[in-house]
């Protein structure tokens, strides 16, 4: 058996030099049950850009404690969330999909747009293999997470090069690693909020919410907190909002580390006594509603505030599939087709 897969030679030769953009996330578990759950979160904490610990510790860890306990409090909580289209997240990743195929095209370029979950279906190792038999010579990947992080784009791109190194022909290859700070990312998070602003009010506070991190990440160098904080500050230029009037905040920490702060929960349930009892939250980090933003933020948070005090609590949905963010993914990606 030959130790590179290669294509077909009276077949796929022949049918080279097409154009293919893979948008990618994190992923979902296939249902909200506990042994679905379980067998997402195996692979999901087993990656070592997500769990830095020594593997052999980690795995006793894992198998022995975790995938016993967690599944079934996760299940839970994706039932909360599950619609009829199933996993939100699937579900808005495949419109995203579908949009920004439609858009490229009708824009004249004829190139094809995939979607691939880091974890779960549909797979990166399955969808770059029919990328690869449909003759897709230039890769376009676009990553959708907004700020780069190791646990996040770094592996997005740990699971690329792990099926392409099986290949004997590579394609050209286009990895967006970050978009922080690009101009159409920041007009579709300030209009999104702005629209907010105008239909409700403006209040008190705006609470940015960012996705959590180790602390320690960042003193080994990853630069996701300092995108983030990018992201915060050119957005509220963008909105005129003075220091008082916003806050950025991590969400979703996991285990006894210390992680990025100021915590979202502690903040948030800390506004009430200060006076600050209207406020609107945002999560940046996202591009597509999910768990961590529809439970976590519009449920879990949203009970916080209001067991201390808080009367008006507003979630400013992510871009989603929204026009503008898909105009967004489409320039970022057109540079490279």
């Amino acid at each position: 058996m030959a130790r590179f897969s290669g294509l077909d030679k009276d077949t796929g030769h022949k049918a080279r030099g097409k154009t293919g953009v893979l948008i990618m996330n994190l992923g979902t578990p296939d249902a909200p049950t506990a042994s679905a759950v379980r067998i997402y979160l195996a692979e999901f904490l087993s990656d070592p850009r997500v769990v830095e610990i020594p593997k052999l510790v980690w795995m006793l860890i894992l198998h022995g404690i975790i995938l016993r306990i967690r599944p079934a409090k996760s299940a839970a909580l994706y039932q909360q969330v599950w619609t009829e289209a199933g996993s939100p997240l699937l579900d808005i990743s495949q419109r995203q999909q579908t949009k920004l195929a439609n858009q490229l095209q009708a824009e004249g370029h004829d190139v094809s747009v995939h979607l691939a979950m880091r974890y779960g279906s549909p797979s990166v190792a399955t969808t770059l293999q029919t990328m690869h038999k449909q003759g897709i010579d230039n890769l376009v990947v676009l990553p959708l997470y907004p700020q780069y992080a190791a646990p996040t784009t770094g592996s997005a791109f740990d699971a690329l090069a792990k099926e392409m190194m099986k290949w004997r022909y590579l394609p050209a290859l286009h990895f967006i690693n970050t978009y922080h700070d690009n101009p159409d990312f920041i007009d579709a998070i300030a209009a999104s909020i702005q629209k907010d602003f105008e239909l409700n009010g403006k209040p008190q506070k705006l609470v940015m919410s960012y996705h959590g991190m180790p602390e320690r990440n960042l003193h080994l160098g990853d630069p996701y907190y300092c995108f983030c904080m990018k992201t915060t500050r050119l957005v509220v230029e963008k909105l005129g909002l003075s220091e008082d009037e916003y806050v950025a905040t991590f969400q979703s920490r996991f285990g006894k580390a210390k992680w990025l702060q100021p915590y979202t929960d502690m903040t948030i349930g800390s506004l009430p006594e200060k006076g600050i009892t209207d406020i609107a939250v945002i999560c940046p980090a996202f591009s597509a509603d999910c768990l961590e933003t529809l439970e976590e933020i519009k449920g879990e948070n949203r009970h916080v505030f209001e067991d201390a005090g808080g009367k008006t609590f507003r979630y400013i949905e992510c871009l989603n599939d929204n026009d503008d963010h898909i105009n967004m993914m489409a320039n970022l990606v057109k540079p490279f087709i």
